[in-house]
C-alpha cells in the first residue's frame, strides 16, 4: 500500500481515485498543449509527464525511485544502477522508428519511478514519434496481452513489440479521439478500467 496524498488506506479505493485523478491530469496534457512544454526522449521529460499526472496522488510524483522493484520475476534496474541508466537512456538516437522503440524499452527495463511507470513511458514514447516521425500510437488496436508479452521478452528480443506498435501507428498525432482512446487502453494494460475518458467528460 502506497502512502499517498488523499490520506486513503484501502488499496481499491486509492486504485480508483488514482485513475480518476491521473486520467483527469493525462486529459489536460492533451488539451493545454503541455506536450510542447515538456524535453523530447530524456529523463527529465518523463519527469514532467510522470509529475503532471501524478501530482494530486503521490509525493513521489516526477522523482527517481529509490527503493528497488520487481514485477513478478522480473527485476528492474537497481537503484545504484539506476541513475547511469538514465543517462545512457538520454543519450540514444531517436532518429527512427526502430530506434525510438529500443529507447522505449530500455526506459522500460529502467522503471525509474515508485508507481506510474508504463502510464507515463506510453505518453513518453507518443512523444518522440509525434516529433521525430509525425505518428503515434494509436493504443486502442494494440491488445492487451499481446502487448504484455512482447514487453516482457522486449529486453532479451525486441522484435515483436517494434511489429505489434509499427501496425498500430498513425499519423492523426491532433486527434482528440485518438488520444483519449489510447490513454485509456493504456490504463487497461495496468489493471485499471473503472473510468473511461468520455465518462470524466461528461
Amino acid at each position: 500500500m502506497l502512502e499517498n496524498k488523499l490520506g486513503i488506506a484501502n488499496e481499491v479505493e486509492l486504485a480508483r481515485e488514482e485513475e480518476r485523478l491521473t486520467k483527469l491530469r493525462a486529459r489536460e496534457l492533451f488539451e493545454m498543449g503541455l506536450f510542447d512544454s515538456f524535453e523530447v526522449g530524456t529523463f527529465e521529460g518523463l519527469c514532467s509527464i510522470h509529475r503532471h499526472l501524478f501530482q494530486d496522488v503521490y509525493d513521489f510524483a516526477g522523482r527517481m525511485r529509490a527503493v528497488n522493484i520487481a514485477k513478478g520475476n522480473f527485476r528492474f534496474a537497481p537503484v545504484m544502477y539506476l541513475s547511469a541508466a538514465l543517462e545512457a537512456i538520454d543519450k540514444m538516437p531517436q532518429g527512427t522508428f526502430d530506434e525510438i522503440i529500443e529507447k522505449y524499452v530500455e526506459m522500460n527495463v529502467a522503471h525509474p519511478f515508485r508507481e506510474g511507470n508504463g502510464r507515463s513511458t506510453r505518453i513518453w514514447l507518443d512523444a518522440i514519434l509525434r516529433k521525430e516521425l509525425g505518428r503515434v500510437v494509436d493504443w486502442s488496436r494494440v491488445d492487451k496481452e499481446d502487448y504484455l508479452l512482447a514487453m516482457e521478452r522486449s529486453p532479451v528480443r525486441d522484435t515483436e513489440i517494434k511489429a505489434l506498435l509499427k501496425s498500430a501507428l498513425t499519423d492523426a498525432i491532433d486527434d482528440r479521439q485518438v488520444y483519449m482512446k489510447g490513454i485509456d487502453a493504456s490504463y487497461r494494460y495496468e489493471g485499471y478500467s473503472v473510468y473511461t475518458m468520455d465518462e470524466l467528460d461528461g
